[in-house]
């Protein structure tokens, strides 16, 4: 059992009838009008201001995961408003709950897979890349499990985001061991198994995540932050020009013609 503090505390945030503080900035004066939505998640997480170039990239990242279409998590979100139009948040909530390891959450994945690869502090060691992609993607395929970050059921061969988010780091100096890393893991996967296995936008955004010394554990967050964007976009189009009610319709009309009983 945890040991119980004498007091609470956080250095997030505190409110007085006539101040609000973030991360020791006053939110009406200081950030209000001074930050945008990814300087002020930055901010929340880390403490800190984020750099011109940090800024950059964070929003690439975030704006990237805001969208990908009639995504599962779009089509649970879209449907659960249907159900539930009195309740926004719950189909936001019902949407995000998909995101795990095989949709966004995924980079999670490829940021615990990289950061077990090379601890930060060997980054800047003269570690050898090489032998490290080649032990990390025998130790996925001993397993017969997936390399997180590789491979895309639609974007072939290349996913269009990742080249462009890694020259976006590259661009303010955000490239280093972790994006050579998984580059070398795609590689040599695709060596291993004879596939074209592209590194898509999730394994893209581990690698930077790492570069920018995230904790793999709170990288998903940024999914969820972004994706939550993306529903409330898809909500509002649910609202106005539904689709929901004629994808029930026609999943249940054509699993009774396949799977139905047969006319006599």
């Amino acid at each position: 059992m945890a040991k119980r503090k004498e007091k609470i505390t956080s250095k997030i945030a505190w409110s007085t009838p006539d101040r609000i503080c973030v991360r020791g900035l006053d939110l009406p004066n200081e950030i209000l009008g001074h930050m945008d939505l990814g300087d002020f998640a930055f901010l929340q997480l880390m403490g800190r201001k984020a750099t011109p170039q940090e800024s950059r990239v964070l929003n690439a990242i975030l704006i990237t995961l805001v969208e990908h279409g009639i995504t599962p998590s779009a089509l649970v979100a879209r449907m659960t408003y249907m159900g539930a139009p009195e309740s926004l948040q719950a189909a936001v909530a019902a949407g995000l709950c998909g995101l795990g390891s095989v949709f966004v959450g995924s980079m999670e994945g490829a940021a615990k897979m990289l950061s077990e690869a090379l601890p930060r502090e060997k980054v800047g060691s003269g570690a050898d890349l090489d032998a490290i992609a080649a032990a990390t993607v025998e130790k996925f395929h001993a397993a017969k499990a997936i390399v997180p970050g590789l491979g895309h059921p639609l974007h072939k061969p290349v996913d269009p985001r990742a080249p462009r988010l890694f020259q976006i780091a590259a661009e303010n100096g955000m490239s280093g061991e972790y994006v050579a890393l998984v580059q070398k893991i795609q590689a040599q996967a695709e060596k291993t198994s004879g596939k074209v296995l592209p590194i898509n936008a999730t394994g893209a955004i581990g690698a930077i995540c790492c570069e920018f010394g995230f904790p793999w554990k709170i990288v998903r967050g940024f999914g969820v932050m972004a994706r939550a964007i993306g529903l409330v976009g898809h909500i509002f189009e649910e609202s106005q020009d539904p689709i929901s009610f004629e994808i029930w319709q026609r999943a249940e009309a054509e699993i009774l013609e396949t799977s139905g009983p047969k006319p006599k």
